[in-house]
């Protein structure tokens, strides 16, 4: 990958993004992942107001020390930067009370985890509308359009996506030639939706690398039966995510109503 000239073709994205759009700048929320530290680098180097935001809710030490350490690289770096910690614990206990539970702990767990992130998403549209600004998306290629890892309506829910292109060694890549502090580099990929380190690859059961090796295979028309062991393995992971998620990836179906069906 042309390191330089990805970051400049995105950057230059950007601008014409908001000049068409006729916002003032971009809100990004900031976990301390190298997504969203990617992401609010790329954005920040457009000149544009950028509104980096930090969303705590029950967060681990370490993702909230390296959000603050990427904050503190952009500020250091880029005047046109501001940051906010807006901490979301007590609305989320708040709300964590009075929503339906199953009585199964497992699918009560992932279903809060899931409402921290569309609670995140409601703080950056708020951030967004007071400022006049757009949500940039932190969604990588892999998580996006290959395995669907990420909220629906939660940080699925942005205005557009920068490095949707891009998969997750490339972010990484693209990461290190701008910049990004290292502990951000060298830190295990996680979603930041549980109180506890719990990393993507413990939830998915891959590597990043891996998936995106079989999402090649899978777009090259092969599939688990091709191969054996520990490969035949990660091609039946990704296949399985990426059916079960596809109601993520896919446009909203509408219901169709036949014409004649309509006319009096």
């Amino acid at each position: 990958m042309k390191e330089e000239k990805v970051a400049e073709y995105i950057t230059e994205w950007l601008r014409d993004y908001l000049r068409v759009s006729r916002c003032r700048g971009y809100v990004v929320g900031i976990s301390g992942g190298v997504d969203s530290a990617l992401v609010s680098t790329l954005c920040a180097r457009t000149g544009a107001p950028l509104w980096c935001l930090t969303l705590p809710i029950h967060q681990a030490s370490s993702h909230v020390s390296r959000a603050q350490e990427q904050c503190a690289f952009l500020t250091g770096k880029y005047a046109n930067v501001r940051v906010q910690e807006v901490d979301l614990t007590g609305a989320f206990d708040v709300l964590a009370q009075v929503l339906p539970r199953s009585g199964n702990r497992e699918k009560d767990d992932m279903a809060l985890a899931n409402t921290r992130s569309r609670l995140r998403m409601t703080a950056l549209y708020q951030a967004a509308a007071v400022n006049g600004a757009l949500v940039a998306g932190t969604g990588n290629k892999i998580e996006d359009f290959g395995v669907g890892f990420f909220t629906k309506w939660g940080d699925g829910g942005v205005d557009l996506s920068p490095i949707g292109d891009l998969t997750k060694t490339q972010v990484y890549a693209l990461s290190a030639f701008l910049g990004v502090p290292r502990s951000i580099l060298e830190a295990e990929p996680s979603d930041g939706l549980f109180e506890n380190d719990r990393t993507d690859q413990m939830q998915i059961g891959a590597t990043y690398p891996e998936l995106e090796w079989a999402m090649d295979r899978t777009n090259e028309g092969r599939s688990a039966a091709d191969f054996e062991g520990r490969q035949a393995e990660v091609m039946r992971i990704y296949a399985t995510r990426h059916a079960a998620n596809a109601h993520k990836m896919n446009p909203i179906p509408v219901c169709r109503i036949p014409e004649d069906f309509l006319r009096d």
